[in-house]
């Protein structure tokens, strides 16, 4: 029979994985902080708890995806909530933390006999939607292997290591998407200003070395100019300064992360901090005095088009 699961917090990223879950027929009580967001799923099959503690009650593993540390520590360590969790339970934290904080929870929950995993993931809503997430995981092997099961109907889940390598594995995955960003609206901005077909150039990239997911989801954000939020530059931010944090302490020259930093920290002093990560675009717009990913210099002709 299938371990019973407690799901705390269905926002953007956590309603779909829920709902996932629910798909493969898991039991599953789900709760979360506004509960209008959670109520969909009890048509799907969910038992919607009114409390974090409800939600995790008889709950053989526990997944929480939450903003950031600050809400972990308020709803993960409430008393109630430490009070229902039983012995042997496998908590699963899939937001993005410090790796210390990461250390620091699976110690505390230790020494109530509870096995913490940080399971930080990368795809967005699209990969939570479709079940393609890639899911970087620390902490006990024994935890894995109980926690396996139910994270593979989220995605492609990998062991990386003792507790908080989870989170220093995001922090890489961050760095390579940061440079990414940045990489592509320069080229964006390079053709729409010398006179190539944005969009066809864009497409034209797909199957060779730059292609990548940043080049297809993010490139064609940046050139219709949608920011609304999938993955917030204020959280993108966020990882970028624990990463400068780890790297200061271990006496690294990350160069690139730096710069993709100073970036996204530019973009949140311009308020742009609630926008969508493509909003990189109106960084590398900035510096070249607001000329548009997208529109062609003054006086250049459009470029002919041909049959596709």
């Amino acid at each position: 029979m299938a371990e019973r699961i407690g799901f705390l917090g269905t926002g953007l990223m956590g309603r779909p994985m829920a709902e996932r879950l629910l798909a493969a027929g898991l039991p599953l009580a789900a709760w979360n902080r506004t509960p209008e967001k959670a109520r969909p799923l009890e048509a799907l099959g969910a038992t919607i708890a009114p409390t974090p503690a409800a939600a995790v009650e008889g709950a053989g593993i526990v997944c929480i995806i939450l903003e950031h540390a600050a809400s972990i520590e308020e709803v993960l360590f409430a008393p109630a909530l430490i009070e229902a969790l039983a012995p042997g339970t496998v908590v699963v934290d899939l937001t993005s933390l410090h790796p210390d904080a990461a250390r620091e929870n699976a110690r505390r929950l230790a020494g109530h006999g509870v096995v913490y995993l940080d399971a930080p993931v990368s795809g967005g809503p699209p990969g939570a939607v479709d079940g393609t997430l890639a899911i970087m995981v620390g902490g006990e092997p024994r935890g894995f292997e109980r926690a396996q099961p139910v994270l593979n109907r989220l995605g492609r889940a990998i062991h990386v290591g003792p507790s908080g390598s989870g989170q220093i594995t995001k922090l890489g995955s961050q760095i390579i998407s940061g440079a990414a960003l940045a990489a592509v609206a320069e080229a964006l901005l390079l053709f729409s200003q010398t006179g190539v077909a944005v969009e066809r150039a864009r497409e034209a990239l797909f199957g060779g070395y730059a292609d990548s997911k940043v080049l297809r989801l993010h490139g064609e954000r940046m050139i219709g100019r949608h920011f609304e939020p999938g993955g917030h530059v204020r959280t993108f931010l966020k990882d970028l300064n624990a990463a400068a944090d780890l790297a200061t302490r271990a006496e690294l020259d990350l160069p690139v992360a730096t710069l993709s930093r100073a970036m996204f920290d530019a973009l949140s002093r311009d308020g742009h901090g609630e926008c969508d990560i493509a909003a990189m675009a109106l960084e590398i717009e900035r510096r070249n005095a607001g000329r548009r990913i997208g529109a062609l210099p003054a006086g250049e002709p459009a470029p002919e088009e041909t049959p596709r």
